[in-house]
């Protein structure tokens, strides 16, 4: 299912024979709109709209030429051909799975509940949504109770028996579909009488909305109801009849359509499977080639690291093979100086993977072809595992092998032959106050502290500490405990210099390996401390959205130049004068301002959104109201769209105005921009933009960024670059005030796309899918408001909202088949679970189509 961004017609069939009261009447239906056709460009919205209102005044001719009939003998039952039954099986559900296939043993279930909950017999309207497996919906499921209840004339007044709840489960499973709109219309007509009136549909409005957790939906039930009204009463009887409430509801007929149709083209893919991926050994090698094609950077970058280590132990462990302390400790001391060696080595490489600015410089020149930059964290966190390994494998073998050896050795043969060395042997307790000893130890407890906090379930505040630990838990321990490897490293330098056997300081190589990272790693530090001296922020807005997500709009400082994708580092020294966070930006390059969207979620972020809440009411409180943080008020109108996330401006009217508007908000510093792996998405044919919640910020500015390009508004410097053909934005969030952040955004794409280069799919997932009883008066509204208005009800934008979760394998399926022959850039924002899935699919459908995917994870 994809969203459409300039209107939507019903899908209906186009063909339906109706018996009412005893005549038979035929009614020509539109032919059904699917994406394709909106990917085409094919109807704008205002023919949508004719058509359904077209499609619609047919119902409304049927109503008058039928009006005498309805008065004088009431609403009658709807029959219809079988063939039409069968297509709306599916269209319209109660229940979650309405056929199990193996309906014995989903009614045993029923009744073990039945049993569970029942009380002398009899199950209450309380625990029936419990019962039948709508124990999320409970007064959703209490409706559908005293519909069914209402049907069958059973008094429920004090429950129901198991032989009433094994009928009330039959009828909300049965495969006709007459039956399941009887009910349904049964749902709306709470008094029974045939006829469903303005408030009655208000009602049902307001309880879908609450029951799809759809806030801002509800407080327009009454608008919505009318327009159902206006729509299906013309006459202005001042109810709807069933006859009215089944056209509305067959333009879920066609549902599955689209899903039968990606399922063609699927099984018509897999059927064009190349001969060298037929046979299973084929298949494997053809396997392993393309997974070494993908990965051939990350491979080369590893097997050259693993490389350098073995050739350090080795190198080192042969070289004190010729020492006379070799034959006191054998082996021991050999592979301890092995290991010693490569820590070093790693100690002084786990800096370089966050240099952040000098990777992204080097993004640009030709190393980005053969070094991985997007697994930078990895890489360090990959590097930084190798330590501690090699740390507790060092100090294994001087504590357990090598000092106990040294301790025990012989005496006259001990002399003999590191005499002078030493001077006299050490005992145990000699070598562990060493100097040598002492700094290890030190380094092992900071290392240890630093890498435990460092852990996802400390960083992530997983772990919930008793007091007074709660504080070594959340970022700004991880942050803090890991400036604590500054001591570390010059304990190291301090562990290579002063050795147990001395040595000129020239051929100590510890400061060698260590001295051109950690110069690099200062002088990026110190740079980005006098970038917040030197170049302040100025803030031109801030808006607090629902859902806690503050949006900055800030001044550009002078040479911040910044790709689409980017992200950099924000500093609110009122809070902290240490602590930096990461946010992507969400403005285009081209923009005139500078823009973050940032969730509260951790401690930083809800003070930073606390202070600027605050300032709010300082402002209020002054005369400069038109700074006040506060998101633009939500209109249905098209005209009066306030598009803060695409336009820069300032309020103020003079300097004195900005410097006390300056004075009322939190100081705010940045520094960056940084390389993010979205930068390069100039470079592939297809974009495939995925992001959950939040995670959609890295693509808004692509897709800015795409806005200025094709508006003609817009005067700019051109491109040489090309940009790509199309692009795909898919994002999923779970709470509808979501779409607020980006609206703007939405409109502007229905604005300025009229070639159909962007496609943006809107995907709630607190909203029941389509074809669920709980959501089908949303899908009602939303249709009927779209054609019309052109406005969503869900997102408030003119893109459409889809319910539920995107199918991913459809989505790739149809990539494949309407792009043959392209590179699909893959980029994907939001929680780790999607991940292995999203690189799944791409691998799979590189391997068996002629479309190659490239995946690509952000990673801060």
């Amino acid at each position: 299912m994809t969203a459409e961004k300039k209107g939507a017609g019903h899908g209906e069939p186009s063909q339906c024979v109706l018996h009412i009261d005893g005549t038979e009447t035929s009614r020509q239906q539109s032919n059904p709109t699917n994406n394709d056709d909106v990917s085409a460009g094919k109807p704008p919205l205002s023919n949508l709209s004719r058509t359904t209102s077209n499609n619609l005044g047919s119902v409304s001719t049927i109503s008058r030429n039928q009006s005498n009939a309805r008065k004088r003998s009431g609403p009658q039952k709807i029959q219809r051909t079988l063939s039409s039954a069968s297509r709306g099986l599916d269209s319209l559900r109660f229940l979650d799975r309405t056929t199990t296939g193996r309906e014995i043993d989903a009614w045993r279930s029923i009744e073990k509940r039945f049993d569970q909950f029942a009380t002398n017999g009899k199950l209450t309207k309380e625990n029936f949504g419990i019962c039948v497996g709508m124990g999320d919906s409970k007064e959703f499921a209490g409706e559908v109770f005293d519909a069914l209840a209402r049907r069958r004339k059973v008094d429920a007044t004090n429950g129901i028996t198991k032989e009433e709840l094994k009928m009330f489960w039959e009828d909300m499973t049965k495969k006709d579909y007459d039956c399941r709109l009887q009910i349904f219309f049964d749902l709306c007509d709470k008094n029974g009488d045939g006829k469903v009136t303005e408030d009655e549909v208000r009602e049902l409005i307001n309880l879908s909305a609450t029951e799809n957790k759809l806030t801002n939906l509800k407080k327009h039930a009454a608008t919505y109801a009318s327009l159902i009204m206006e729509e299906l009463d013309p006459d202005h009887n001042g109810y709807i009849g069933i006859h009215h409430l089944e056209t509305l509801l067959r333009g879920m007929v066609n549902a599955n359509q689209p899903e039968k149709f990606h399922r063609r083209t699927e099984t018509l893919t897999r059927a064009m499977i190349p001969r060298k991926y037929r046979t299973p050994v084929s298949k494997f090698l053809s396997h392993a080639t393309e997974v070494i094609l993908e990965h051939k950077k990350r491979i080369c970058i590893l097997t050259l690291w693993v490389a350098i280590n073995i050739i350090l132990i080795m190198w080192k462990s042969y070289e004190f093979r010729n020492s006379p302390l070799f034959k006191i400790s054998g082996y021991c001391l050999s592979f301890a100086k092995g290991t010693a060696e490569t820590l070093k080595f790693n100690m002084a490489l786990v800096l370089l993977p966050v240099c952040r600015k000098t990777l992204t410089n080097l993004r640009s020149t030709f190393l980005n072809s053969f070094i991985p930059f997007d697994d930078n964290i990895n890489f360090h966190k990959l590097i930084a595992l190798a330590v501690a390994i090699q740390t507790g494998v060092h100090t294994l073998l001087h504590l357990a092998c090598n000092y106990p050896k040294i301790s025990t050795f012989p005496h006259e043969r001990f002399m003999e032959l590191a005499g002078p060395v030493f001077g006299r042997q050490p005992s145990y307790w000699d070598l562990m106050v060493t100097t040598v000893s002492i700094t290890g130890f030190l380094m092992i407890f900071i290392m240890s502290f630093s890498f435990t906090l460092a852990t996802h379930s400390f960083r992530r505040n997983v772990v919930k500490l008793p007091w007074p630990l709660s504080n070594l838990s959340g970022f700004n321990a991880f942050w803090y405990a890991h400036h604590l490897l500054a001591l570390a490293y010059l304990f190291l330098i301090m562990h290579g210099y002063f050795l147990i056997i001395a040595k000129p300081w020239y051929l100590k190589t510890t400061w060698m390996y260590i001295v051109v990272p950690l110069l690099l790693y200062s002088h990026e530090r110190v740079f980005a401390r006098y970038q917040d001296l030197k170049v302040p922020v100025t803030i031109i807005k801030a808006v607090i959205y629902s859902g806690n997500v503050l949006a900055l709009y800030m001044s550009k400082p002078p040479g911040f130049k910044y790709k689409s994708g980017m992200y950099l580092f924000v500093k609110c020294p009122d809070i902290s004068s240490f602590e930096w966070h990461p946010f992507s930006i969400t403005s285009a390059p081209k923009d005139d301002c500078l823009s973050v969207h940032i969730r509260a979620l951790g401690d930083w972020t809800k003070e930073l959104r606390n202070r600027f809440e605050k300032s709010k009411t300082m402002i209020k409180g002054g005369k400069l109201v038109e700074w006040v943080c506060e998101p633009p008020i939500a209109t249905p109108e098209r005209a009066s769209l306030m598009r803060m996330e695409t336009r820069a401006f300032s309020t103020s009217k003079n300097n004195v105005e900005d410097q006390q508007a300056q004075a009322a908000f939190p100081r705010i510093t940045i520094k960056g921009p940084f390389g993010a792996p979205a930068q390069n998405y100039k470079k592939f044919d297809i974009l495939l933009l995925i992001g959950l919640g939040i995670g959609a910020t890295p693509f808004i500015s692509i897709i800015k960024d795409l806005l200025n390009h094709m508006n003609p508004n817009l005067t700019f410097s051109p491109e040489p670059k090309k940009y790509p053909d199309r692009a795909y934005f898919y994002w999923v969030t779970r709470e509808q005030a979501s779409f607020e952040w980006f609206k703007g955004v939405m409109d502007d794409i229905a604005d300025y796309d009229e070639n159909n280069i962007i496609e943006m799919h809107n995907y709630l997932t607190s909203v029941y899918e389509e074809g669920d009883a709980r959501s089908a008066l949303i899908a009602m509204v939303q249709k009927l408001q779209h054609a019309k208005n052109g406005v969503d009800v869900v997102s408030e934008s003119r893109i459409r909202t889809h319910f539920a979760r995107p199918n991913w394998r459809k989505v790739f399926a149809h990539l494949t088949e309407i792009h043959q022959y392209s590179e699909i850039g893959v980029f994907y924002c939001g929680s780790p679970t999607l991940t292995k899935p999203l690189r799944d699919l791409c691998q799979e459908f590189t391997l068996e189509t002629s479309t190659r995917f490239y995946f690509h994870k952000e990673n801060f």
